[in-house]
């Protein structure tokens, strides 16, 4: 979940200072500079390191959600078709289903196991329909994960993958329907996520508050005045483009046009659109939920280097769930399938192996 709620509330920073003038003037003195040093990566990087690659080509659908609203999702079949598991992949806060960007590529090339996947954009967010604000919270997200896995996956085992509020989805699916897990979910990972307290301390307790009165403030003036704060947006671009690095990456010399996908994911939602999560996020508490995690293979995963859900919170959930498989990038920051996907993608690999053979007995029994 690339909060910007922190890079917005990053950007309240950016935002609310610049609606009172103050932050406009940082903008005219970092803008060069900033510019500069992103010309300067990209010279330095551009013969050796790897550009974006072309994505795999999915089937586009849609999904409605059991209050209406419409989610937009994309199914990447498995190359023979004949699929051991399917994984749903379940973004984060304020960004999209581009999120797993090399995964979307690695992950249907495999043969043991073969999958397919299923991946959808939340609601108010990349191309699936603006929500009520009343809506958007992590449980609606829960029943909306539910409603994409019987409209697109209604049948054979699964493995549920979510990044950041994309964990806190299937915590909260676990929550409201722990038959599924006993029953079809061999697998889970929780990637850079949290199982509650998201708010208590450091820039994401500050930003994500739900008594910050600058994160409110913004989200208000988005509201009432919508072009202002985009104008706001646009004039403050390459400054927001640092902040972006600085939370999204732990190494400040990751190369542009990963920082560029994710700016350009984020400036895709709304700024009204995504402070209507800032509640539910900074409320976000399921410990109880992780015990219908026990039957399934879970992966917990984070990189150490995370300034918007430190690792810590990593380590309670695997505390709480003593069977499962803690993994630390070193040196990563929130996005770890964007910034190391070769090890990302053997975490999930592993993970997946275990889920088939996991999976195989569940069948049999069923059979029987």
């Amino acid at each position: 979940m690339l909060n910007r709620g922190q890079i917005w509330g990053g950007v309240a920073g950016a935002a609310g200072a610049a609606v009172t003038g103050v932050a406009v003037g940082v903008a005219a003195r970092k803008r060069s500079q900033i510019a500069a040093e992103r010309r300067r990566l990209a010279t330095q990087l551009s013969e050796s390191a790897p550009g974006p690659g072309v994505a795999a080509v999915g089937e586009s659908s849609s999904v409605t959600a059991d209050d209406g609203v419409r989610l937009s999702c994309e199914e990447i079949e498995a190359p023979d078709g004949n699929a051991a598991l399917t994984v749903v992949l379940v973004h984060g806060f304020a960004l999209d289903r581009r999120t797993w960007h090399f995964q979307r590529r690695t992950l249907p090339e495999l043969a043991d196991p073969a999958v397919r996947l299923v991946l959808y954009d939340q609601r108010s967010h990349g191309r699936s329909e603006r929500a009520p604000r009343e809506s958007c919270t992590i449980e609606q997200l829960g029943h909306d994960l539910d409603a994409v896995i019987r409209a697109l996956a209604p049948e054979g085992p699964l493995v549920l993958v979510g990044h950041s509020m994309g964990g806190m989805t299937i915590m909260a699916l676990a929550e409201q329907n722990p038959e599924l897990f006993t029953e079809r979910v061999a697998g889970v990972a929780l990637v850079s996520t949290s199982v509650g307290e998201v708010a208590s301390a450091g820039l994401h307790g500050a930003l994500l508050s739900r008594h910050n009165p600058l994160t409110r403030g913004v989200g208000l003036l988005a509201r009432l005045q919508p072009k202002l704060v985009e104008g706001v947006r646009k004039v403050a671009g390459e400054v927001i483009w640092a902040i972006t690095r600085s939370l999204a990456y732990g190494d400040r010399n990751v190369e542009p046009w990963l920082v560029d996908l994710v700016d350009t994911m984020i400036s895709t939602n709304a700024v009204d659109a995504l402070t209507d999560f800032v509640d539910t996020v900074g409320s976000h508490d399921r410990i109880a939920a992780l015990p219908a995690l026990a039957t399934c293979e879970v992966l917990v995963a984070a990189g150490d280097a995370d300034r918007v859900i430190p690792v810590s919170h990593s380590d309670v959930i695997a505390a709480e769930l003593p069977d499962a498989t803690l993994v630390r990038f070193e040196g990563a920051g929130h996005l770890p399938m964007l910034e190391q996907p070769l090890a990302m993608d053997a975490a999930l690999v592993d993970l997946l192996r275990r889920s088939a053979a996991r999976s195989r007995p569940r069948r049999l029994r069923r059979r029987a």
